[in-house]
């Protein structure tokens, strides 16, 4: 008995440590990118170009001193770009994460703890978006409306809130009957101020690790809409535009497309870690086991 209880206690603190180390390293590299974004304006060595700059005498210039690197088909500076993307990815990421975790945790609350036939409906509803691949679902939407930044945010978002939906119903359905809240429905609280008090709070939590591992899925996801034309629209500094721009330039200067698209990658891989981190973090089940 003591020789597994010492295996389980290492098994914990081992997942702690791992866990922990996920949080470390991905919360690190987001914040750093982060960084780079707010002082973009500061650190960009050519800030002009990521407004549209045109420079015919310098276009596709290699790796080099002045530009690190290098420039794009328009002679434009790729690092300032990349810098000046960071705002415009990491908005998109935040605003849809936003509308869709909002809708999402807002129905998914009603609808666990009314339970019955509301909650009968707005699953039905949910499962019929589930029922169609996120990114097809994302590009329907896209062609149908304008291509901006506003088009790819909803457009992901209305693909999105399902997620939180059924995430949230679960939570609030394994609620609604604890002992405290029958107590506090004897004692005349009413139905909202419970959901406000008392479920919400408790769905909070695992909103916020979904959210966490959403996020890298949504910044792919938003990138390949640019890079088929349905969002961002040029002179836009976007890492998906970005790469859609480089990429036929891709055999003789690699460097246009390369590096808005390692910063996509670098990018998703820091919220992947975050999320897995704080998944065995703070989900309770993971840490028992």
């Amino acid at each position: 008995m003591t020789t597994l209880n010492a295996l389980t206690q290492l098994r914990a603190a081992t997942q702690t440590f791992k866990a922990n180390t996920y949080v470390l390293i991905g919360g690190s590299i987001l914040a750093l990118i982060t960084l780079a974004g707010l002082l973009a304006p500061w650190l960009a060595p050519y800030p002009e170009d990521a407004l549209g700059n045109v420079n015919t005498a310098q276009t596709l210039l290699p790796p080099s001193a002045e530009h690190w690197m290098g420039t794009d088909q328009a002679g434009r500076d790729v690092l300032s770009r990349v810098l000046f993307g960071t705002r415009t990815s990491l908005t998109i990421v935040v605003a849809v994460i936003a509308v869709a975790g909002t809708i999402g945790t807002i129905l998914g609350v009603v609808a666990g703890f009314a339970g019955g036939v509301i909650r009968d409906i707005v699953m039905r509803v949910t499962d019929m978006f589930l029922a169609f691949p996120a990114l097809l679902l994302a590009l329907a939407l896209a062609l149908i409306l304008r291509p901006s930044m506003p088009t790819v945010i909803l457009a992901i978002a209305v693909t999105w809130w399902p997620w939180y939906t059924r995430l949230t119903a679960s939570v609030a359905s394994s609620m609604r009957n604890r002992g405290y809240v029958e107590a506090a429905r004897c004692l005349g609280v009413s139905a909202p101020r419970l959901v406000l008090r008392h479920v919400l709070p408790n769905s909070m939590t695992p909103v916020l690790v979904q959210s966490s591992l959403d996020a890298g899925g949504i910044l792919i996801t938003s990138a390949a809409l640019s890079y088929l034309g349905l969002g961002a629209n040029g002179p836009t500094p976007e890492w998906g535009l970005m790469v859609s721009e480089g990429q036929q330039f891709f055999t003789t200067a690699w460097w246009a497309a390369l590096f808005p698209g390692l910063t996509i990658m670098i990018t998703a891989l820091a919220f992947n870690l975050l999320g897995e981190g704080l998944r065995s973090s703070l989900d309770p089940r993971r840490t028992a086991r």
